[in-house]
């Protein structure tokens, strides 16, 4: 079942809930293309695999809304002029927020993580080091991660993180950081995956490996499962 709800009356987010509720409550985090056909498509595999997914609006100060196309030029600059104007520190706090509304809907069985992919993993990452009431955090192709390395003594929830080892956003310098940091948390899991570039488990994008998807994807249901039900 698809559905809309408000957070905290300023902003809305798509909800796809499972066939059995209560569930455990996952908050998508989109991409710089807003909440898209891509980012919906993942909130529906994660209801039919058992997780109430939400996927919250994270430009609506800038331009509630957004749903853009990844295969649009056009709409390429238009998400990156999003991305860099982004208030980063508002938005982690909408994240909690998020989180926090999650765990209050009667379809939800009271555990949240929080997911998403490149703005969405930097996104998850901060509200991980930053807020008790993420419970499981899981990260796709974070950009930026490195720049907030300094917070990480703050990670009290588990993590996943994946990585494309060619990503041509998160060169290998800022990989090999972000694996030595996280390496001294043991609380923190990092898979890299050889030869993939940025956002490789994209549903029809430019870089989708079926096999890299499929193998990220299945870690993350397994990591999802031992951590919130």
């Amino acid at each position: 079942m698809r559905d809309q709800i408000t957070i905290r009356g300023a902003f809305s987010a798509y909800v796809a809930k499972p066939g059995r509720i209560p569930a455990p409550g996952i908050v998508v985090l989109q991409e710089l293309f807003g909440v898209n056909a891509d980012i919906r498509k993942h909130c529906d595999e994660l209801a039919e695999q058992g997780f109430l997914a939400v996927a919250p609006d994270l430009y609506w100060r800038q331009e509630p809304g957004v749903d853009l196309n990844v295969n649009s030029e056009a709409d390429w600059q238009h998400g990156l002029r999003l991305y860099q104007a982004y208030d980063r520190d508002a938005g982690a706090e909408d994240v909690r927020d998020t989180a926090e509304a999650v765990t209050k809907l009667p379809e939800c069985a009271g555990s949240v993580a929080v997911l998403g992919y490149c703005l969405g993993a930097l996104m998850t990452f901060l509200a991980a080091v930053r807020y008790a009431v993420v419970d499981a955090a899981v990260a796709y192709h974070g950009a930026d991660t490195e720049k907030y390395l300094n917070e990480i003594d703050g990670l009290h929830a588990p993590l996943l993180m994946h990585l494309g080892e060619e990503d041509e956003f998160i060169c290998k310098t800022a990989q090999a950081q972000i694996k030595a940091a996280l390496a001294r948390k043991p609380n923190a899991t990092v898979f890299s995956y050889p030869g993939q570039r940025h956002a490789f488990s994209r549903h029809n994008g430019a870089h989708y490996n079926a096999a890299a998807a499929a193998l990220a994807n299945g870690r993350t249901n397994e990591f999802l499962i031992r951590h919130l039900r």
